[in-house]
Order: structure tokens, then C-alpha cells, then sequence
């Protein structure tokens, strides 16, 4: 059996980076998509990327941008992918208000002209790849949990409109043209690779700060939501899952257990023997136009048909990432120390 090829959008990313790790464990190779830039950030990706002029790699990076469709085209003809694991957006809900547009035009017609440069590609060479689309529980907005596949949608943000378009866009794809797509409607998933403008990294990097004393105060928004929580290591599973199923389907990817950003504050805080109700605030400015109070994630499906289940509980992921910002706090501190002896 030939080496199957994986193309990944959204690649620097936290689920990229995962998922890129999980596929070059089963083999594959794996090309990332990136967007033009003066510098293409490769942090994530430090531990499995080589540059491609130092010898042979199983990881190689293509520039292309969903705002693009010329490029998606040119892409897929180059690599010539069995899947094709859409991971690119817009991706933060709160800015989605602030870049309203630019979130419909990437987040939502961005996965039209992917799926549409894959439809191209699949009549021209009669190989039709299989394509995941990464969907979100902000989908289901203000619909009460459980919220499972059956739940209609009701997004309360701009990404999260975004995201119903895309959703049904690969649904149309798939029974229209017969083509092997599937929606991952996944639920909230982090890590210690999370991008520090959300808020579970917010936490735990002040709290790994607040006991460094490089920092004595976090602001947060609404402290009341609850999410559930799950790790993206976990996650990236359930997407490769879905693409070797013989029929394309939809399926929801969560713990099934929501916590508040009280309860995370708790644990995060608790685990440096930190109070956080003396340096968090709550500040109006940070809470969304419309907001999401619960999302709770039925996951039955995906249990029952993938054969899938979460690994790392709601107390690990959070001693993880507490763990890490500790680290990299302490890393900071030194660093800080040495420079003023020196000067």
C-alpha cells in the first residue's frame, strides 16, 4: 500500500501541530499550508519540522490562504492529498465581533473555495481526496446542552455564523457531488500550545506568572460560562477517525463534562496554592455582544461509531498547561534577574 498524504491547513497551529505530529506517526506525509508572510511562525512545529534543503522530510510547508482559491488549486494539484484536514480560520470568537468580514470571508466562504478547489481537483484527476472541516460547538450558541448532532444551531457570534456556513457547505459538497466530507462539530480543546489570547492560556500564564512575581493581576470577562473542556492531543484523533470511515458523516467531539471559568480558575490557581480572587478581575470590556453561558457536548456518536474517547481528564489538561507556564514563568524570571545583574 502506497504512503498516504495528508494536506493540513491551519498547520502552525495548536491542532495542526497536533494532528501533524499524529499523522507522521502513522506514516504519512504531511504537507502544511501557510500563509505568505515575512516570517511564517514555526514554534509549534520546532520538534517534527526540518527544513526540506537539509535532506529528506516527511513534513514539508506549501504556501496557499483560503482567502485565495487559485492557490488552494494549485496546492492540491502539487501534493496530490488522499485527506485534506481543514484547520485554517479566524478562529477567535471575541475578535470575530472586531473582524467581522474578515472572519465570514476566511472562517466561512474560505472552506467554499477549499472544497471547491478539492471538487476541481477530484473531476480533473479523478481522485477525489477526503476532506475534514473543522466546526466548532459555538455553533450551537444559545441552544440548550446537551448539544449532540441533532441540536439546531443557533450561533451567537460572527465565528460562530461563520462556522454554520462552512458546516453546511461541506454537508452540500458531500451529497451533491458524493465527495467523502465530514464535519467535526468539536467542543472546546487546549493545551499548552493554546495561543495565549484565550482564555485558558490567559489563566494559566498569569497564574504561572502571578507565582514567578512577574505579574499581579489577570482581567477575564464573563466567569460564569461554562465550556467543556477537553485536550487537543485527544482531539486530533477523532479527526483522523472521521476520514477512515468507509461513509462520510458528522460527529460531535467532547468530554461531556462543562466547567465555569471559576472552576478553571480554581484548579489552575489552586494547583500553586494561589487565591485567585485576589488578583483576577472581571471587566465588562472583555465579555462578548451575545454571549454562550453553556456548551455541553453529547459525544455519543463519535463514541459509538469512531470507537473514540477522551483521554486526559478536565484536571489533567489544566496541571498540564499550569506545569508548562510555571516553567516558562520561571524561565522569564531568571532571564529577567540575570539582565538586571549584568546592567
Amino acid at each position: 500500500m502506497s504512503q498516504k498524504k495528508a494536506v493540513i491547513t491551519g498547520i502552525t497551529g495548536q491542532d495542526g501541530s497536533y494532528l501533524a505530529e499524529f499523522l507522521l506517526a502513522k506514516g504519512y506525509e504531511v504537507c502544511g499550508m501557510v500563509r505568505r508572510s515575512s516570517s511564517v511562525t514555526k514554534t509549534r512545529l520546532e520538534s517534527i519540522y526540518q527544513d526540506p534543503t537539509l535532506g529528506n522530510t516527511k513534513l514539508l510547508l506549501e504556501y496557499g490562504d483560503l482567502a485565495d482559491g487559485l492557490s488552494l488549486r494549485r496546492l492540491l494539484t502539487k501534493v496530490q492529498p488522499d485527506e485534506i484536514y481543514n484547520l485554517a480560520a479566524q478562529s477567535h470568537v471575541r475578535i470575530s465581533f472586531d473582524q467581522v468580514e474578515y472572519t465570514a470571508d476566511v472562517t466561512g466562504t474560505g472552506v467554499l473555495r477549499l472544497l471547491e478547489a478539492m471538487r476541481d481537483y477530484a473531476e480533473t484527476t479523478g481522485k477525489a481526496p477526503r476532506f475534514y472541516q473543522a466546526s466548532s460547538s459555538e455553533m450551537f450558541g444559545s441552544s440548550p446542552p446537551p448539544q449532540s448532532e441533532c441540536t439546531p444551531f443557533h450561533p451567537r457570534s460572527p465565528y460562530g455564523v461563520a462556522k454554520v456556513s462552512a458546516f453546511w457547505n461541506t454537508v452540500n459538497h458531500r451529497e451533491a457531488y458524493g465527495l467523502h466530507c465530514s464535519n467535526g462539530i468539536l467542543f472546546n480543546h487546549e493545551s499548552e500550545r493554546r495561543g495565549e489570547n484565550f482564555v485558558t492560556r490567559k489563566i494559566t500564564r498569569a497564574a504561572g506568572r502571578i507565582k514567578a512575581g512577574l505579574q499581579n493581576k489577570l482581567v477575564l470577562g464573563n466567569l460564569d460560562a461554562k465550556r467543556d473542556w477537553g485536550h487537543a492531543r485527544d482531539f486530533v484523533e477523532a479527526m483522523w477517525l472521521m476520514l477512515q470511515q468507509e461513509k462520510p458523516d458528522d460527529y460531535v467531539v467532547a468530554t461531556g463534562e462543562a466547567h465555569s471559568i471559576r472552576e478553571f480558575l480554581d484548579e489552575a490557581f489552586g494547583l500553586l496554592g494561589l487565591d485567585w480572587h485576589r488578583y483576577v478581575t472581571s471587566d465588562p470590556y472583555y465579555y462578548r455582544a451575545a454571549e454562550v453561558d453553556h456548551l455541553l457536548g453529547d459525544s455519543g456518536k463519535a463514541r459509538k461509531q469512531l470507537g473514540w474517547t477522551p483521554k486526559i481528564s478536565f484536571k489533567e489538561l489544566v496541571k498540564r498547561m499550569v506545569e508548562y507556564d510555571l516553567d516558562l514563568a520561571e524561565r522569564e524570571a531568571h532571564a529577567l534577574n540575570y539582565t538586571k545583574a549584568r546592567s
